[in-house]
């Protein structure tokens, strides 16, 4: 499962970041991010304004696979407290380095689902005593959860969300093979081309087709061609 920050996709649209930007100066809170999971590559995929370094702590260390923001929030319907999970191992692999790059374990994760099975997480957070937090939570609940929908519905209806939010995270080696099974080559072809053997071929075009939800591999490479991912041979 991979992490694709969507602020980075070429042509992103920047408006996203000024709106959790905007949120977190107008509700008071430290940080914002927007994440959401694609249903066809399994990839997290969102926005974050947190500090670039705990950015590149977080996705190198791959803590998406185990944030239990992530993976609660996905299972309820109501805001998650992070102060109401269970203090895990892995909360504590997430967390415990948190602080050295400004980032408070004291958050909220309110999810959204949309009329076609897609849903989002928007989660906030804010370094404070713990009364404020209570007091913070009361005052801004509503306007948090109208934002939560607000920013899911307008990434899912832009150009972006359409385009990446549906769009397989495919690795440069399966869309390379793709090209050329487009382009009419056998595997054993293919493997003489890209000096593999075939049988790491079959493997990269199992991969692929898992990744397109194709069920035979010209079904796959239809799929990719559909969504611009190589081109027709």
């Amino acid at each position: 499962m991979d992490l694709i920050d969507l602020s980075k996709i070429p042509d992103a649209d920047d408006r996203f970041l000024r709106f959790l930007d905007d949120l977190c100066q107008t509700l008071e809170f430290d940080h914002a991010s927007y994440a959401t999971l694609n249903p066809v590559s399994g990839t997290v995929q969102g926005f974050a304004n947190y500090r670039s370094d705990w950015v590149d702590h977080y996705t190198r260390k791959a803590l998406h696979r185990i944030d239990p923001t992530l993976h609660f929030g996905r299972k309820s319907i109501a805001p998650v407290d992070w102060g109401r999970l269970e203090r895990t191992a892995h909360f504590h692999s997430v967390f415990n380095d948190a602080p050295q790059f400004g980032m408070s374990d004291q958050g909220l994760t309110v999810p959204v689902r949309g009329p076609y099975g897609d849903f989002g997480l928007l989660s906030v957070t804010r370094d404070c005593p713990k009364h404020e937090w209570q007091s913070l939570k009361k005052k801004v609940m509503g306007n948090l959860q109208v934002a939560a929908v607000h920013m899911h519905d307008n990434i899912m209806q832009s150009d972006l969300g359409i385009a990446t939010l549906h769009r397989p995270a495919l690795s440069t080696r399966e869309r390379e093979i793709l090209q050329w099974v487009a382009e009419g080559k056998s595997q054993q072809d293919i493997g003489d081309i890209l000096s593999i053997s075939h049988r790491t071929v079959e493997v990269h075009l199992r991969s692929g087709r898992s990744k397109l939800g194709a069920l035979t591999t010209a079904q796959a490479v239809g799929r990719a061609i559909s969504l611009g991912l190589v081109k027709p041979g």
